[in-house]
């Protein structure tokens, strides 16, 4: 169920700056047992909304690991996300017209403060299992340090705890995108739509890889003339575009790029070793062996410093979408890892 928390207390953010009041779209399913013992808290990645048996499949549902006949399943919009929560098209307090590029930055350890209030309104004391793979990850590992005995488990999928200069590389390209569209300075809900699709297409590059791109080669149509002939590559860059132009927009997809440049559990905590050595839960890392953008290696990083964590690498064609793609392995890591950890499933 579809449901908006409303907070009208100020909310400062770790830039210094203060909105004068929040709200949060999430989604919950299934109910939460009278000892509030079985919820399970998932972190949706960039452009996904607060509804994982949407776009988790085969992970969140029926018959699945994650399911609500079992568990009471919360997931929230992102703060900067135009899918319930306040985003860049939120009408400001006291006006009349949307942020826009008037919006404040929120990190990924502002998002989870943020979340903090949706918690206690809930009347959550424990979480079962937090769990999310990129940016959702990023959030998941922000809020176990900033509240170790909050999660008794923890599963981050094809993340890191601290943006890298490749990521980063690729997130400000896909700003420029935006930016060099000339609508993008525009107070429209529209503005720098186009540039959003080229940022899309860029975007997919660092999601997928070499092997992934290999099964669109070849040209759409062979009977056309050689300089008339489109290649299947670019069609399909062209389409993913298209296909999120028509349910995300630009402001959002440009926040919420700068909020994942900005995750480092390091900052303010004696840097990341220090901050994931203060994470008590019991922790499963999933990495993606073919992940370019997010590499094993970080992962890695993760399993080394998390006291007694394990690592366990899916091998993938689809690189970094594995995580969303690769329904059964996932489940089945999952799966065992609480059967070895709970002996509840």
């Amino acid at each position: 169920m579809f449901q908006v928390f409303h907070s009208s207390n100020q909310f400062g953010l770790e830039s210094g700056k203060v909105l004068p009041k929040l709200h949060l779209g999430y989604t919950t399913l299934g109910t939460m047992n009278a000892e509030k013992s079985n919820v399970v808290w998932i972190f949706h990645a960039l452009t996904a909304n607060s509804n994982p048996s949407e776009w988790w499949p085969g992970v969140v549902g029926d018959g699945c690991v994650i399911n609500e006949q079992q568990h009471f399943i919360i997931c929230v919009n992102m703060p900067g996300s135009c899918y319930g929560s306040i985003n860049p098209l939120t009408v400001q307090q006291d006006k009349s017209v949307p942020y826009y590029l008037d919006f404040p930055l929120f990190t990924t350890r502002d998002m989870i403060r943020a979340y903090q209030l949706l918690k206690t309104f809930l009347g959550i004391e424990k979480v079962l299992l937090g769990i999310g793979g990129s940016m959702g990850g990023q959030q998941l590992l922000e809020w176990a340090i900033e509240e170790p005995g909050l999660f008794e488990h923890i599963i981050p999928i094809a993340t890191n705890a601290k943006h890298s200069a490749w990521g980063i590389a690729f997130n400000s390209t896909q700003r420029l995108c935006i930016e060099t569209d000339a609508t993008w300075n525009s107070p429209t809900e529209i503005a720098g739509i186009n540039g959003m699709k080229t940022a899309r297409a860029v975007a997919l590059i660092s999601y997928r890889n070499y092997a992934t791109y290999e099964s669109q080669d070849g040209v759409v149509d062979e009977a056309l003339p050689v300089d008339k002939q489109e290649f299947k590559a670019t069609t399909y860059q062209q389409y993913q575009g298209e296909k999120l132009a028509k349910r995300f927009n630009a402001y959002s997809y440009w926040y919420l790029s700068k909020g994942m440049d900005s995750h480092d559990v390091g900052r303010d905590r004696n840097g990341v070793i220090a901050a994931l050595q203060l994470i008590e839960a019991k922790t499963l890392v999933i990495g993606v062996s073919s992940d370019i953008l997010f590499p094993v290696q970080e992962q890695t990083i993760l399993q080394q410093h998390i006291g007694n964590a394990k690592l366990a690498v899916i091998d993938s064609y689809y690189g970094h979408d594995g995580f969303l793609l690769e329904h059964e392995k996932i489940g089945s890591l999952i799966k065992g890892f609480l059967e070895e950890e709970l002996a509840i499933i």
